[in-house]
């Protein structure tokens, strides 16, 4: 069954169990966070394929993914400049049906929340996924993030992995759309090998 959720179209993808720092400056978002932290409910954070996060006079309508994650606020804080900084946290994952824009500029959509994945154990060949993560959590930008991973969830770590890696935004957009552990964790292993040659 569908339902109404306000969308935070961004150029970043926001997966589950991963955590992405903001700077909100305009007033819809101000409205939007808000809103979700008076009522403690989620907004979506969707992909922008093509077009710009910041509301121009006269440009067209950004065009959005077909699915987004959840976002929870975990975290915020006046920051130095005078803006407002949050963290958000992913949570379930949505299909977007249809979006339309209010008359403040806040872009609402048709969507159906997905269930989550059941957690799944680690298998002994990712093992190499765990020491990655492991490695990453002693960065200091990533610990100033408080992730909490479950290590014995092949999705908590697999997510994780992706939000913290330096891909493209459209692979880490592709791979939120995986449904099967086996499949996201071989994409992985090749983003990888890749990626140390």
């Amino acid at each position: 069954m569908s339902e109404s959720l306000p969308l935070f179209p961004l150029s970043s993808v926001l997966l589950p169990c991963g955590r992405i720092p903001l700077q909100i400056f305009e007033q819809r978002y101000l409205d939007l966070v808000r809103d979700s932290m008076k009522s403690g409910t989620p907004f979506g954070v969707v992909w922008i394929r093509r077009g710009e996060e910041v509301a121009q006079r006269g440009s067209v309508a950004a065009d959005l993914g077909d699915y987004g994650t959840c976002a929870r606020i975990v975290d915020w804080d006046q920051l130095p400049n005078g803006l407002l900084g949050i963290t958000i946290e992913g949570a379930e994952r949505f299909e977007l049906h249809a979006s339309s824009t209010c008359g403040n500029g806040l872009v609402v959509g048709e969507v159906t929340l997905l269930p989550r994945p059941q957690p799944c154990a680690v298998q002994e060949g990712w093992g190499a996924m765990l020491d990655i993560l492991a490695s990453l959590e002693t960065h200091p930008h990533v610990q100033r993030m408080n992730l909490s991973v479950d290590y014995s969830d092949a999705w908590s770590v697999a997510y994780t992995l992706v939000q913290l890696l330096p891909l493209e935004e459209h692979v880490k957009y592709e791979l939120l759309g995986l449904d099967v552990i086996d499949q996201l964790m071989a994409e992985l292993d090749l983003i990888l090998n890749q990626i140390s040659g």
